[in-house]
């Protein structure tokens, strides 16, 4: 029997590795600017003022409801009905596509490894994504916020889609643009990648720990190959 991969080096992991699983947003679709002016929108319709960005960016990477329970207590049902007409009415207007990123997914199925999403997201939202920019193909699970009752930062959701892939999280890489995807991965006993092209600085993603940093997608199959980053 393989000895678990998190008592060897970053190293001896890799090559033990047995599936990439992937955030969504901010990760392998830009939707940044979307989420931006859809909380704008939402806390203006319903609070009757624009709640600064930096405050509802925040906590990007968490469910909508729980953002939006943090921001605005006893108001979060409105928010996220308000959030979600105006996201999906303005979604395949704003949302766009990261250089590199169905060129990195070919790279990795021809290396055989099986890959997933697990994102906060609802299913209809990130379904919405996954379809319009072609990801769909090269994803074997899909795990959303209305998959699970536990959320990131706790690892339960990673869990779930390395169950439902066959495999222990701790053979599993998670990629991810927030300090909420990283504490995830990291307490989970998952190879923490930060995804520097996302929502969040350097300084905030890497808070919780990381594997590795990449400054792009297509950095990801040469670390894949041993190529450390």
């Amino acid at each position: 029997m393989t000895s678990r991969p998190h008592n060897g080096s970053t190293e001896e992991r890799l090559r033990a590795l047995q599936a990439v699983l992937f955030d969504l947003d901010g990760t392998l679709i830009d939707t940044i600017e979307l989420i931006r002016v859809s909380f704008r929108h939402a806390t203006k319709v319903v609070l009757g003022h624009e709640v600064p960005d930096e405050l509802t960016m925040a906590n990007v990477g968490q469910p909508l409801l729980t953002q939006f329970r943090d921001i605005a207590p006893g108001h979060e049902d409105e928010l996220l009905r308000v959030y979600r007409e105006f996201n999906m009415a303005h979604h395949d207007e704003l949302a766009k596509e990261y250089p590199g990123t169905l060129e990195t997914l070919r790279a990795l199925r021809d290396r055989a490894i099986p890959m997933g999403v697990v994102t906060s997201k609802g299913t209809i939202g990130a379904t919405r994504g996954i379809e319009l920019f072609g990801l769909g193909p090269y994803l074997d699970v899909v795990v959303t916020a209305d998959d699970v009752e536990i959320h990131k930062p706790d690892p339960h959701p990673l869990r779930v889609a390395a169950g439902l892939m066959g495999v222990e999280l701790e053979y599993c890489m998670y990629v991810g643009d927030s300090p909420h995807d990283m504490q995830a991965a990291v307490s989970g006993g998952a190879i923490a990648v930060a995804a520097l092209w996302g929502a969040f600085s350097r300084e905030e993603v890497v808070v919780p720990g990381t594997s590795y940093v990449l400054e792009s997608i297509t950095e990801l199959p040469d670390l894949l190959d041993g190529h450390v980053l």
